[in-house]
């Protein structure tokens, strides 16, 4: 509980559109696309939270657990931007860097050094990432 009775807030990271921090926070996945590695590519961040046996738990039961201490996993793919619309999505596709950290404030950190403002960010169906 908070000092004047009401229930305690999670901190809120001012970089991150809520709507983004608490997907992230539920465990969904979040995508934006970056500068490829040439004008035949198309490149993306994707964010993917850890999922874990409460997490499991939770979704058996029907619901969605929050959880703001998450791991969470950065891949930078840059793909064939041909491939992308097809099945096979993933021919010519690159791994380019990848990450895991600890918690949002090192997702944060983790973003800044590789130069990704949180807002870039999209649900996977606003982009044109192909996972």
């Amino acid at each position: 509980m908070d000092g004047d009775g009401s229930p305690a807030r999670w901190p809120v990271d001012k970089r991150w559109p809520v709507d983004k921090l608490t997907a992230l926070r539920l465990g969904r996945r979040l995508v934006a696309e970056v500068p490829a590695s040439g004008p035949a590519r198309r490149a993306f961040v994707e964010i993917r939270p850890a999922t874990t046996t409460a997490d499991s738990d939770a979704r058996r039961d029907g619901w969605t657990r929050a959880d703001r201490d998450r791991r969470f996993t950065l891949d930078h793919w840059d793909h064939d931007a041909d491939q992308i619309a097809g099945f096979d999505y993933d021919l010519g596709a690159v791994l380019a860097r990848t990450t895991t950290v600890a918690a949002e404030a090192r997702l944060t950190a983790a973003l800044e050094a590789w130069g990704i403002r949180p807002e870039r960010f999209r649900y996977p169906w606003q982009t044109g990432d192909p996972r």
